[in-house]
């Protein structure tokens, strides 16, 4: 299996942070690592996050952050340690850590990247196919589905659900241009991702379809929020990409609209 590091955003998750579920996965999956970043907490996450690395300090990176800078940034400084890493991993990815998506969807995701050396990155997405246990609340869905297909348009790339907090990527010689910059936004990144990679493949559109692929998870669960900063559904988006050299995709965001992967305030 390839070697993959996780990396795991993460704010006010101490009532809540499944440790037994990642202590026990780690111990279970010796080509996989866990980059936990805490992103200026405010409870008890420290501490917890602390108590997971003790199991396996070899394994697990914590990163612990005094000042709350928002999921983009601990997602950017997560895959930014993972790639420095000592030992380095053939994969990188992020993970919500409410496990909306559970763990062992790696599984399913992983091998499209064995099979096929075109693929680059793999992304999870929630499709409520028959036979699949996908459950979103209505609200979050079609606002969803209403923000994808506006980014669909303006990327013109026919991309079914951006924000899933599950996506892995193989690591090459572009994938640090990813995550170098900071993003504009503090929740809708995904998009941004998906612009720079678009800029490092010089705007070919047909071979970045080659490159990245969404896969149906089997299973998702919208888990209930406890940060500070969830709001309603009159929130409005506002999103705007340029398709210029610098290929930035720059999204005012409000919270409720920024989908299901912000744990981090």
């Amino acid at each position: 299996m390839l070697k993959t590091t996780l990396v795991v955003p993460c704010y006010n998750e101490a009532q809540r942070f499944p440790l037994s579920v990642f202590t026990a996965f780690i111990e279970q999956h010796p080509n996989i690592s866990l980059v936990v970043v805490n992103d200026g907490s405010s409870d008890g996450t420290s501490l917890v996050l602390q108590n997971l690395r003790a199991t396996n300090p070899a394994r697990i990176q914590v990163i612990d952050r005094i000042e709350n800078r928002g999921k983009a940034e601990s997602v950017r400084e997560g895959m930014l340690a993972a790639l420095a890493a000592a030992g380095k991993p053939d994969v990188i990815g992020f993970w919500d850590a409410d496990l909306a998506t559970p763990l062992e969807a790696i599984f399913d995701m992983l091998p499209k990247l064995e099979d096929r050396p075109t693929l680059q990155m793999v992304f999870g997405a929630r499709v409520a196919l028959l036979g699949r246990e996908i459950h979103r609340k209505p609200q979050r869905h079609y606002l969803g589905r209403i923000f994808a297909a506006a980014v669909s348009a303006m990327l013109r790339l026919p991309i079914y659900d951006t924000q899933c907090g599950a996506k892995l990527f193989r690591v090459g010689p572009l994938t640090p241009q990813l995550f170098q910059e900071s993003f504009s936004s503090r929740w809708v990144f995904d998009v941004e991702i998906i612009a720079r990679w678009l800029r490092a493949n010089r705007y070919d559109r047909n071979l970045v379809k080659t490159t990245i692929y969404e896969l149906p998870l089997h299973q998702w669960e919208d888990v209930q929020r406890r940060s500070q900063n969830d709001a309603g559904s009159s929130d409005l988006v506002r999103c705007s990409t340029t398709d210029d050299s610098n290929a930035r995709a720059s999204v005012k965001f409000s919270p409720s609209a920024r989908s299901d992967t912000t744990k981090t305030a």
